[in-house]
């Protein structure tokens, strides 16, 4: 164990990976080539559009036109014609009246969780969401509620319970209605540790029978799930809802990179004029703008795109479990393969790697279940017969309990 030092200030960092250490749990850059020879069950690229002709030509036109960067804050230089577009498109493809695009997925969903709730409110949020939603809750200086994953009693029982705590003279002063108390409940679409979908229905419900807003993470929705991959919400009945918010990111199925909110106008408004992720971050790079554009135009073009990746997942699920692993059957593109331990999770991902094949790999702390295992995620654009051999790699170097 290493000693501190008077002179030495992260003497800790040394305590701290040693500790990673024993436990398995060290993470490493690994830069992937130009053109790998892995056959990639890793990425997020759902409906295989990163590396399309149409949207790397599109980004390099866009590039040229506009410039490599966005040269400001979206408030100052770095909103253009091309910004607004995409916005528009967004809201119409998955039915809300307005958008508004930001430089990460995480960025839009630290801006929709703090500035839709505060110091005086109350957040309900499951405990499988994703670490952004998990940020935003702890940035919003709001009362959290943490309840069991995909469990809509649970919201309304926290709901109901909250009910009539207006905390009347410090909620009216933070701009909410006077006898309410400001509430949202929020939550993936689909959760991206084992790739299930949540009860959007059963959750808006609960929501609407106590005044709360809704807000849902579609980063694994869009471009997989609901009427031509519009999203979860979408396939719910709930996309222009007054009270629904949905944020997603545009580097998934939309293969570029940014993120979006999308809901009410009046939403939309307010986070351009409060949320800090928004005004005081350099705008999305006109690239990155043109390649999600025209991810989005070849989606509403190609619409069976969407139903080809839960196809794809499918048949990863029953060939895996038919071999006797055991995977959490998916409702989108991710399919979980559980490992007996994160060691034999890592080992696991890098028997497949030495085969041929890249594999995603959780382990404690990115599992909220402490569970580690293998995360496949399912491409629109692989054959039957890359189904077949990544199917083999896995469960050849599958390791025994």
């Amino acid at each position: 164990m290493p000693q501190d030092r008077p002179d030495d200030a992260f003497a800790w960092i040394d305590a701290q990976r040693e500790r990673r250490d024993r436990a398995g749990l060290v993470r490493r850059l690994s830069p992937r080539p130009a053109d790998s020879p892995l056959l990639d069950l890793a990425s997020n690229d759902y409906l295989g559009l990163a590396r399309h002709p149409e949207v790397t030509a599109a980004a390099a036109a866009a590039a040229q036109r506009w410039g490599a960067g966005s040269t400001g804050s979206r408030l100052v230089t770095g909103s253009t014609e091309l910004h607004t577009t995409l916005e528009r498109e967004l809201a119409e493809f998955c039915g809300f009246e307005a958008a508004l695009v930001f430089s990460s997925g995480y960025a839009a969903n630290l801006a929709a969780v703090s500035a839709l709730s505060g110091r005086e409110a109350l957040i309900v949020s499951d405990a499988g969401n994703h670490a952004s939603l998990i940020d935003g809750c702890r940035l919003s200086r709001a009362e959290v509620a943490v309840v069991p994953h995909a469990d809509p009693d649970a919201v309304r029982k926290v709901l109901g319970a909250a009910e009539g705590d207006t905390r009347e003279e410090a909620a009216e002063a933070a701009g909410a209605v006077p006898g309410r108390r400001r509430a949202l409940a929020v939550s993936d679409s689909v959760f991206s540790v084992d790739g299930d979908a949540a009860p959007l229905a059963a959750l808006a419900a609960a929501c609407r029978a106590h005044g709360a807003a809704l807000v849902v993470d579609e980063a694994h929705g869009l471009g997989v799930l609901g009427e031509g991959g519009r999203g979860a919400v979408h396939g719910a009945g709930l996309a222009g809802a007054p009270d629904v918010v949905v944020t997603a990111t545009l580097s998934k199925s939309l293969g570029s990179q940014g993120g979006v909110v999308l809901g009410p106008a009046r939403v939309i408004e307010h986070l351009v004029n409060t949320a800090r992720t928004f005004i005081f971050d350099t705008g999305l790079n006109p690239a990155a703008v043109g390649a999600a554009l025209a991810s989005l135009r070849l989606l509403r073009r190609e619409p069976e795109r969407a139903a080809r990746v839960r196809t794809v997942a499918m048949g990863l699920y029953g060939r895996l479990t038919a071999a006797g692993l055991t995977a959490v059957r998916p409702d989108a593109s991710v399919v979980s393969v559980r490992a007996p331990s994160p060691e034999q999770a890592v080992r696991w991902a890098a028997d497949c790697r030495a085969a041929g094949l890249l594999v995603g790999c959780f382990r404690p702390p990115s599992v909220p279940d402490g569970i580690s295992r293998l995360r496949l995620t399912a491409r629109g654009d692989l054959t039957e017969e890359q189904v077949g051999r990544a199917v083999d790699v896995i469960v050849k170097t599958a390791p025994t309990a």
